[in-house]
């Protein structure tokens, strides 16, 4: 059940700085207050609000961290427009953070889940890892329609216009029930993207996960929407679990690419049993 003193907005903000920029980290404490360290990694034209429906029921086990990515929210751009000067400034602040050698879990989703593949190949001390519609899988895609752009309607000022081509890019490539477009989506999709300056799409398309993969070998939990555009699920499930131990795969029923918030309920509870 929800609990009603929960507020999203109540996190303890931290921004610490390494090489002249910050990160914006959220910290919400685990309702235990002994909860092991969670980290949550959003997706690319994204923020720490992909995971609005999964932080609340996170909380209860854990102590969950959930940064806006260099260049993406209230984050200051990485140095280079590159996945490892973004992996590189997200692990510095982290470890200011919570030390170099503490040993966390750690979940990504969708550009997320390729910087935390990333991460993982670099940082010991990561226990267990979740990867939702993970990029960089290089595989075949399934789009369903070009995206609209946005820009010429932000710089209009007109709220509707900007409003309908949102809804129109949620329904192609994030969410696939009509009624999942709801005023909570378009306002956490519309600030994320017209915050966004680290442009992910190139870095995604050009593939990476499986070799990031093959320097982890802790346990692994990969899971996609049923009708994830991004990847064509089945084929991505059998690619990436061939040859692990360890490793568990879930298609998530009736859920698009933005899978733990259409199917929050399913993937919330895949999280807290996998990463316990």
């Amino acid at each position: 059940m929800p609990n009603a003193s929960f507020n999203l907005h109540n996190a303890k903000l931290h921004k610490p700085e390494h090489q002249g920029r910050h990160v914006c980290w959220h910290e919400f404490a685990s309702a235990s207050g002994n909860g092991l360290p969670l980290v949550l990694l959003h997706g690319g034209h994204g923020s720490w609000q992909h995971w609005a429906r999964n932080i609340e029921a996170l909380a209860e086990r854990f102590t969950v961290w959930v940064p806006d990515m260099p260049g993406y929210g209230d984050s200051d751009i990485p140095a280079e427009p590159t996945l490892a000067s973004l992996v590189n400034l997200l692990q510095a602040t982290l470890d200011q953070l919570l030390g170099a050698a503490t040993p966390i879990r750690l979940a990504g989703f969708s550009f997320g889940g390729l910087v935390a593949a990333t991460l993982v190949a670099q940082r010991p001390h990561i226990e267990r890892m979740a990867l939702l519609g993970p990029g960089g899988h290089g595989g075949p895609r399934r789009p369903a329609g070009a995206l609209a752009s946005w820009r010429a309607a932000k710089e209009s000022g007109d709220a509707e216009a900007l409003a309908q081509v949102m809804r129109h890019n949620l329904g192609l490539h994030m969410l696939h029930a009509p009624e999942s477009i709801d005023d909570e989506a378009l306002r956490i999709h519309t600030a994320a993207c017209l915050a966004t300056r680290f442009y992910s799409k190139g870095i995604s398309h050009a593939g990476g996960l499986a070799a990031a993969l093959q320097q982890y070998e802790g346990p692994l939990l990969l899971a996609w929407g049923e009708h994830d555009v991004t990847a064509v699920p089945d084929v991505a499930a059998r690619t990436f679990s061939e040859g692990r131990v360890n490793c568990e795969t879930h298609i998530v029923p009736g859920a698009g690419h933005w899978v733990q918030f259409e199917g929050a309920e399913v993937v919330n509870g895949l999280l807290l049993g996998w990463l316990e």
